[in-house]
């Protein structure tokens, strides 16, 4: 068997009292596609970090091997010394490494090595660390979160660049889809403690629960022990004889035992506060249009969003979805075109920034508005450090700065803040940011619950469609097409293959909004003239239009039933299942819609030359 490449041995850091690593064991070998998972504030990124040699432990040891290369990817690139792009990421090249590739990538994700990396926005700047750590060939490379604040194209691309490199990769990542293609082993760290399962994310979460049940069943066990040893304390015990010390002694040991467990981490509370109930119709949009600087950014777009729908908008960065989201909600006026709100219509925004977060607040400052220290939800004042508690802060948190927390926090208290609002509309933009896997389960099932409406804007393919009942893509040069179902559910129409060729990052800065330019469809070549029409063509004509009316009639109602919001919490399965029929029927009506076509025009020549 290989040595490993890298191999932390018997890790323990602490911050305060209680270890964020204990004892903690982790080999990286080559071949290796791992990803490293766990609650918010579990010390992933602190052990990859001492993986990647930045961070020094209290105890234990760090092997590379010798000549092992090893790239890292942080959260927040670091540019400082670098007035253009390519040096930042030709920085990261090795000695023999080909000094073309740190340019080529670079234009692969639509950067030019040129530009000031000051100026860069928060996807370009993850896009040009990824052109760093990929552009050499490292033998081992530490990615946190590689996928934040990319879009899907670049998710995708991503995806298929790491399918293919040899180094071995560890990974953080709160996008279950990215996680699930790519890993073949898991860590999960839990309390201070590293667990590994030599299989992929698709497999870990049955296994974590399975764990944590057994672990709850010999907590019972314990507990049971505990009860009956105190009962014989207090009744059994009738003399000092020496097998009695001993069992006062293995008494303590198990009180001791329970006192020290660390039990898991609790789950999140969320809870929308809703506002008085709004029409059927809330949204309602035609022809609207919006340009900047004479570039069309929503082009004659219309829809009807009812109550209680789920509509998740996707598409590159920079492609319109804020500004479409803002003409929707009527935050921002269209050129051309009517939005029409529904009566009693109360919104709440959560936005992808943070931006309405001040850094210099403290949590509980954030939450109350800095007037007391209690809390308005849903129009019942409750006391701010019980509402904490609701989403995962300790009450010692109450004064901790929001520009202390972690990107998971500073998530959770987003939605907090946001919640605590009554709305019957939700407009949620990248709301998954950062959060981990059982606080976006949380979410979900809020969401499921909501009585009100909800617009989501998002990159996490898996959360869409766990959510969403209908999808808005932009097509290019303003136009944006609406679908039922969700992400998987859209591309099976849309074809999988388009999005990917439109879309792909060396198409334009990631990403360009303009449609690719296409070659003019060849004419439909029509079938030689003959004489007569057999009788299986006249059977046909006569035939096909009732089945295309079968047809249209079909689709409509598989796209009502994929567009039910309900459903998609309810069966997973009936949703794919509905999908495939949609997709089978839809190819169906354009082949016997193409045949009654032919055969219409080949009646019409027949009759022309009779």
């Amino acid at each position: 068997m290989a040595p490993p490449l890298i191999q932390l041995a018997d890790i323990v850091l602490t911050f305060g009292g209680t270890p964020l690593l204990d004892g903690v064991e982790l080999s990286v070998a080559a071949g290796d596609r791992m990803c490293l998972v766990g609650r918010n504030g579990s010390g992933k990124s602190t052990l990859l970090r001492i993986a990647a040699g930045l961070v020094e432990p209290d105890r234990g040891t760090r092997f590379v091997q010798p000549g092992a290369m090893v790239r890292y990817l942080p959260q927040e690139p670091d540019f400082s010394g670098h007035t253009m792009l390519l040096s930042y990421v030709e920085e990261g090249l090795g000695p023999g490494d080909d000094r073309y590739r740190a340019k080529h990538l670079l234009e692969q994700l639509g950067l030019t090595g040129d530009a000031a990396p000051a100026q860069l926005s928060g996807g370009e700047g993850r896009r040009a660390a990824l052109a760093r750590v990929l552009a050499p060939v490292p033998d081992v490379l530490l990615l946190d979160e590689p996928t934040n604040h990319l879009d899907l194209a670049t998710i995708e691309w991503l995806e298929g660049e790491l399918a293919q490199n040899r180094a071995a990769i560890v990974m953080i990542s709160h996008d279950r889809r990215f996680l699930t293609t790519l890993s073949r082993s898991t860590v999960w760290l839990d309390r201070g403690r590293a667990r590994r399962i030599g299989r992929g994310f698709a497999a870990f979460e049955a296994w974590r629960d399975q764990l944590l049940a057994e672990e709850e069943r010999d907590r019972r066990k314990l507990d049971r022990r505990l009860e009956a040893e105190a009962d014989w304390l207090r009744y059994g015990v009738t003399a000092r004889r020496k097998r009695n010390v001993r069992r006062l002694a293995a008494l303590e040991a198990l009180r001791q035992q329970r006192w020290q467990a660390r039990r898991p981490t609790g789950q999140a509370v969320m809870k929308a506060a809703e506002a008085e109930r709004v029409g059927a119709l809330v949204i309602e949009a035609e022809n609207v249009s919006k340009a900047h600087e004479g570039r069309p950014i929503v082009a004659n777009f219309s829809t009807r969003i009812a109550r209680a729908d789920r509509i998740g908008i996707v598409g590159p960065n920079g492609s319109g979805k804020t500004t479409l989201t803002n003409l929707l909600t009527g935050a921002l006026p269209p050129d051309a075109g009517m939005v029409r709100l529904g009566a009693n219509l109360v919104p709440a925004t959560l936005d992808q920034k943070r931006e309405s977060l001040d850094p210099a607040w403290t949590v509980s400052e954030a939450l109350t508005g800095g007037r007391g220290d209690t809390v308005t939800v849903g129009g019942v004042q409750k006391h701010v450090i019980g509402y904490m508690k609701d989403f995962l802060f300790a009450p010692e948190q109450a004064k901790t700065p929001v520009g202390a927390l972690s990107g998971g926090e500073r998530g959770r208290l987003m939605l907090a803040r946001a919640l605590a609002k009554p709305s019957n509309l939700l407009v949620l933009d990248e709301p998954t940011n950062d959060l981990d896997f059982e606080t976006l389960d949380v979410l979900q099932e809020m969401l499921g619950d909501y009585a009100g409406t909800v617009i989501l804007v998002s990159h996490d393919r898996d959360f869409l469609d766990r959510i969403v009942g209908a999808v808005i893509v932009p097509e290019g040069g303003g136009r944006w097409v609406e679908y039922a179902g969700g992400y998987t559910d859209m591309l099976a129409q849309r074809g999988e293959a388009v999005w990917r060729e439109q879309r792909r990052p060396g198409g334009g800065p990631g990403l360009a909004t303009a449609a690719p330019e296409t070659k003019p469809a060849a004419p439909r070549e029509r079938p030689a003239p003959k004489k007569r029409l057999e009788f299986h063509d006249r059977h046909a004509l006569q035939t096909l239009p009732a089945r295309i009316a079968a047809l249209e009639a079909e689709v409509r109602r598989l796209a009502g039933v994929i567009a039910d919001p309900t459903l998609h919490a309810r069966d997973r399965a009936a949703v794919e299942q509905a999908s495939r029929a949609l997709s089978a029927a839809t190819a169906e009506l354009a082949a016997a819609e193409e045949r009654w076509l032919e055969l219409e025009i080949l009646r019409e020549e027949i009759e022309g030359s009779a």
